[in-house]
């Protein structure tokens, strides 16, 4: 049994003044802080120097979603009240999931117009936690009338509005479905991609559309009781054969991000420890315990504290190491959360 299964065992003090609000100019500038889980000593580099932890023969796993504009702000059709939807996943058709405010306002029924009148949603089902279900309906291609009048979801941590838009996506950025974007991958630049592949390491993509799990603290003590939320992920039959490949020569299987490690290990456990091709919902929780099935060593940004995300990390490095990186990462003063530095663990 692990000992360290209370929220609390994951709590750090961060001051605000490191909270990132806005991108560096170049992607890549960004501080790296590499973690030796073996011999617990930690080196301070740029993310450029990532390329040095590589090995001709590994594999990079990116995760290739691409942020959806999923924040609507419209008015109820018989009130005019205004009204603030976040999307978080399209269940069926023109249904989706979403986070509404005010939401104890939106009962089934409630319709809510948009911009100039071309999307408008009825709402067709209340969950809990502000959640609702609406039917959307419109004229044309919904990603389109989207990319129009929706705005980019940044985290509630960050007060800066952001200039350009796909500042918020990565370079590699393909599959349209998440409320939030891959954040360890936004590092990356093509250039950078490039040299990295002309070292003989192989470039594999999957996709895991980031959910509502994203938005919502531990608010139980017993990490036991706190239940994730299902997010939808694909790896292709290409990317599968890549991988098995890659293990069978000695090669590391190395994941950009905790969205990529979380499918990649979710495969791992489905098919016992075997990659393959796969797609469908995850709800996995990596913490502290968990037997690691396919991934070697990742990159990742540096994650709020008494989160999910802390826990996957330490279930990889150890909780006592991980506290000790991000108390040393507060003392050096890297940048936290989606805009900040990035560790890179082996």
């Amino acid at each position: 049994m692990n000992r360290y299964m209370n929220t609390a065992d994951f709590d750090f003090h961060l001051p605000e003044e490191l909270i990132a609000q806005t991108p560096l100019e170049k992607r890549d500038a960004s501080k790296l802080l590499i973690v030796n889980r073996e011999t617990g000593e930690f080196q301070d580099k740029h993310f450029h120097s990532i390329i040095d932890m590589l090995e001709p023969g590994d594999a990079l796993v990116m995760n290739d979603t691409r942020v959806l504009p999923a924040r609507l702000y419209g008015q109820k059709e018989e009130t005019g009240g205004h009204v603030e939807l976040l999307l978080l996943k399209n269940t069926a058709g023109d249904e989706w999931e979403v986070l509404a405010k005010p939401a104890k306002r939106l009962k089934v029924g409630t319709r809510i117009s948009f911009g100039d009148g071309r999307l408008s949603a009825i709402v067709t089902e209340e969950l809990t936690h502000g959640g609702r279900i609406v039917h959307f309906e419109y004229q044309g291609i919904f990603l389109e009338v989207l990319e129009s009048l929706g705005e980019m979801p940044l985290p509630p941590y960050i007060h800066e509005k952001l200039d350009d838009r796909e500042r918020y996506q990565t370079v590699y950025a393909k599959e349209s479905g998440s409320a939030a974007a891959p954040t360890a991958g936004l590092h990356f630049t093509k250039e950078l991609l490039a040299e990295i592949q002309a070292k003989g390491v192989h470039l594999v993509y999957l996709t895991l559309h980031v959910g509502l799990g994203t938005f919502r603290p531990v608010s139980v003590d017993n990490l036991d009781e706190h239940e994730m939320h299902s997010e939808f992920y694909q790896l292709s039959d290409e990317a599968a054969a890549t991988l098995r490949s890659v293990k069978e020569d000695g090669g590391r299987v190395i994941a950009v991000g905790t969205t990529s490690i979380r499918t990649l290990e979710t495969i791992g456990s489905k098919f016992d420890g075997q990659i393959q091709a796969d797609s469908g919902w995850t709800n996995i929780f990596i913490k502290p315990g968990y037997e690691w099935k396919v991934v070697d060593a990742f990159s990742t940004n540096f994650h709020l504290p008494k989160s999910t995300l802390v826990m996957l990390v330490s279930a990889f490095a150890g909780r006592e190491l991980v506290l000790d990186a991000y108390h040393y990462a507060i003392q050096e003063h890297y940048r936290f959360f989606s805009f900040g530095d990035a560790m890179f663990i082996y």
